[in-house]
């Protein structure tokens, strides 16, 4: 999907900033699922999820293209937009972030920490997003999407690093608009390991788990409670299509399933994950006995949870 000098090239963006993040074989997951289960720790970026890595490579990219642009606007759930709000104020470009009603308090407050002008608009990320182009084209701004080829090729270096560590038999990797599986997908040809790719969503948000059975885009309600970053309505052609031709399987997993990962991960790890970062472990406890004795890949690809939520998964109310 890139070419190694692309990639060689994204690398040095995104090592200029930022460090290669740890992999670990924790014995109690592994002595859990009964396999070997490395989890990839992107909880330990600077924004605490891996979306930052994307942001970075994206904006490179966009200043030379555009040396003129004096702002961009994205819509998200937080993780993304913490991403562009980032790298934003890392090359002088103001940003404004569009989220949806009722989104993470102490998400939407790190992007504005960062410096982004938070807009909330819309009952759920679809309308967030079909709001912020329109303000796109209203204020002149660039619209900065959830899915570019850009954005994957950022997101890539991290499982480039886990390749590179790590040859697991599976990898378990949570889709919300599709940066993540697709860059796992290239990192895997670029690194030439047979890993089976297993893609998971939310049981509350099946838009692309739909759209991969039917083989085309097909629209799907986003009501998950925990995992909002994987709360898709409407998936993303592109995206689709690389996960089609890429994806071992899609399965889903349930908010309380979610909620059984994010306990294990800090009690075997004390490690905080939020609903999505748990999303891959949640998967393999529900596959666990198919992967006896093999090597099982996860990534806690995100740790921004609010604090009342996690109290409340913590006190088994999920």
């Amino acid at each position: 999907m890139f070419s190694r000098a692309e990639v060689e090239h994204a690398q040095s963006v995104v090592y200029a900033t930022l460090r290669p993040t740890p992999q670990f074989e924790w014995p109690q997951l592994s002595r859990r699922l009964g396999a070997s289960v490395w989890v990839k720790h992107e909880n330990h970026q600077p924004v605490g999820a891996f979306k930052i890595r994307g942001g970075l490579n994206y904006f490179d990219v966009l200043m030379k293209r555009v040396p003129r642009v004096t702002g961009v606007i994205s819509a998200t759930r937080g993780n993304h937009g913490q991403s562009i709000a980032f790298a934003a104020r890392h090359h002088e470009v103001a940003s404004t972030i569009v989220v949806p009603y009722g989104n993470s308090r102490e998400k939407n407050q790190a992007m504005t920490a960062l410096g982004a002008e938070l807009i909330e608009h819309g009952t759920d990320f679809q309308e967030s997003r079909e709001y912020a182009a329109r303000l796109a084209e209203e204020r002149g701004l660039h619209f900065v999407p959830s899915y570019h080829r850009d954005l994957v090729l950022g997101v890539m270096t991290y499982w480039v690093e886990f390749f590179e560590a790590v040859q697991p038999d599976v990898a378990f990797v949570p889709v919300g608009m599709g940066s993540g599986f697709c860059a796992a997908a290239a990192a895997r040809e670029f690194c030439g390991v047979k890993t089976k790719l297993i893609g998971v969503v939310s049981s509350h948000a099946t838009a692309y788990r739909d759209s991969y059975l039917a083989g085309k885009i097909v629209e799907a309600p986003a009501t998950t409670h925990l995992a909002d970053g994987m709360a898709c309505r409407l998936p993303d052609a592109e995206a689709l299509e690389i996960l089609r031709r890429e994806a071992d399987d899609v399965i889903t997993v349930t908010d309380a399933e979610v909620a059984d990962g994010m306990r294990l991960l800090f009690s075997a790890t004390h490690n905080v994950a939020e609903g999505a970062g748990a999303a891959s472990l949640a998967a393999a406890l529900t596959q666990c006995d198919k992967w006896s004795g093999k090597t099982i890949g996860t990534t806690l690809c995100g740790g921004n949870v609010d604090t009342e939520t996690f109290a409340k998964v913590l006190n088994g109310e999920y």
